[in-house]
């Protein structure tokens, strides 16, 4: 009979730990992939719906000077249609897919980076306990999605005007992505840099490794 060992309680707090402090509470490689898969679906869904639409009126188009006479014909060219319907929104399903999933991994990517440079400068400004909570927030979120609209615009070439506009619709994206992610942490109790630092210049809170350490666990 295996004995229990006495390490096993601190490797699970640990884990706990670990994950707790994660963004939406999940390590960065389930995240990742869970964001490629739902960029991924959404992209075979809207992209075979309109490739689908694009196919049937370009077969209209090619075919209008020699629409069908007769019943069979006319049952040919309905099956000849959905034929390339079906083809064409598999096409663009697979070309739509593949591009939202290259830059949601971007993003998430991005946003990763940024929390772990963060990280890293916290830690030597104000030590490791600070930065348990310092570097993930809606900040590095917000940075992301104008670095990611930033890459967009500069991998399609388009003019200063245009690029504007999509770098502050990609901040917005982030920032309120990066609301709606810390919503989700301090409701799972993960401590936030910005609210503790409201908390000490309104209220005069301290932060104590003791809270840290029951929030962590």
């Amino acid at each position: 009979m295996q004995v229990p060992s006495e390490q096993e309680p601190a490797t699970k707090l640990a884990a706990r730990s670990r994950t707790t402090d994660a963004r939406l509470s999940l390590p960065f490689v389930i995240r990742i992939s869970l964001g490629i898969t739902i960029a991924s679906c959404t992209g075979m869904i809207l992209g075979a719906a309109h490739g689908s639409q694009a196919a049937g009126f370009r077969f209209r188009a090619e075919n209008a000077h020699r629409l069908p006479t007769t019943q069979t014909g006319w049952y040919l060219y309905h099956k000849s249609k959905n034929y390339h319907r079906m083809l064409g929104g598999v096409k663009d399903g697979i070309k739509m897919a593949g591009r939202l999933s290259g830059w949601t991994f971007l993003f998430v990517g991005m946003e990763e980076a940024i929390d772990r440079a963060r990280l890293a400068l916290t830690r030597m400004r104000k030590g490791d306990e600070a930065a348990l909570y310092v570097s993930k927030d809606l900040f590095s979120t917000s940075l992301a999605g104008l670095g990611t609209a930033g890459a967009f615009s500069a991998w399609h070439r388009f003019p200063v005007p245009t690029a504007a506009r999509l770098a502050r619709l990609g901040l917005k994206a982030g920032l309120a992505y990066g609301i709606l992610q810390d919503l989700t942490s301090l409701l799972r109790g993960r401590r936030l840099g910005y609210v503790e630092f409201v908390k000490r210049r309104a209220f005069g809170h301290e932060d104590s490794s003791e809270s840290l350490s029951d929030t962590a666990g």
